[in-house]
């Protein structure tokens, strides 16, 4: 996640609080000579091609610039030096050093149910990068004083909002409701949508039934099998605190998984 400086100086690219997308930042962290801009400088570039801040203009700009595209699409860091002269036939005279860096959106973890679990869940994800969305239609539950860290509390009836919440192939929903009935409903509704991590509360008589019935109703069997339900670590939870951190067990486990990129042979 970006720092809270690197978050104000993205803002003025994004126009968000934080960048909800993939943003390359470039600092110039070395120089010598004539160079146009020294170490602190920086740009920012992002996935629909803007620029915000500059480190001097010119070619070296240019290179940068065309170097930090590159890193959109492949992610990590880059440090590139260059002398201006040269390699890019400036008439500075000086060397310059900047360091590149794939900046991803915080990972967002959508908390169905506002409930005993629910509280020490958000929380802890919070502490593990993820930004939380909480939904209960119940305001005595979902509310700023029990979810300080939340980044939005939806107090609406989780099936009358959950087709319009920002779901992406990075994020994580976990369901802990109250009703059972309604946990299976929100499951239906999110199954087909992108996300991450799927997980449900519930003992394994809960993940059977839940299962039988997805696959009755003609939901496809990969969809099915891919749902942690019961959901966290097998840790012998008992508390909310205890069920909560075997969830973000759960939660860090997929995080960390590796891509099918990641898994093919070099």
């Amino acid at each position: 996640m970006p720092s809270p400086s690197e978050t104000e100086f993205l803002a003025t690219l994004t126009g968000r609080p934080a960048p909800d997308r993939r943003v390359v930042l470039c600092t110039v962290v070395d120089s010598a000579g004539s160079v146009p801009q020294r170490p602190g400088a920086r740009l920012a570039v992002s996935a629909e091609g803007g620029v915000a801040g500059t480190i001097g203009g010119g070619a070296v700009e240019k290179l940068v610039v065309e170097a930090a595209r590159e890193l959109l699409r492949a992610g990590g860091t880059r440090l590139l030096s260059t002398h201006l002269t040269h390699d890019l036939g400036m008439c500075c005279g000086g060397r310059l050093t900047v360091f590149l860096q794939a900046i991803d959106p915080a990972e967002r973890l959508f908390l169905f149910g506002a409930g005993h679990v629910a509280r020490p869940l958000a929380a802890r994800a919070h502490e593990l990068g993820f930004e939380v969305v909480v939904v209960d239609d119940r305001p005595e539950w979902a509310n700023a004083e029990r979810f300080p860290t939340a980044a939005r509390i939806e107090v609406e009836p989780p099936l009358d909002v959950v087709a319009e919440l920002p779901f992406d192939e990075r994020s994580s929903v976990c369901i802990v409701t109250h009703d059972h009935r309604l946990d299976q409903e929100i499951v239906e509704a999110c199954l087909r949508r992108p996300y991450r991590y799927l997980g449900v509360i519930g003992s394994r008589r809960k993940s059977a039934l839940f299962r039988e019935r997805l696959l009755a109703k003609g939901h496809p069997p990969a969809l099915v099998a891919a749902l942690h339900c019961p959901m966290g670590v097998a840790i012998n939870a008992q508390t909310p605190e205890e069920i909560a951190i075997s969830i973000c067990g759960e939660l860090i486990a997929v995080r960390r998984m590796p891509t099918a990129a990641e898994k093919a042979p070099a």
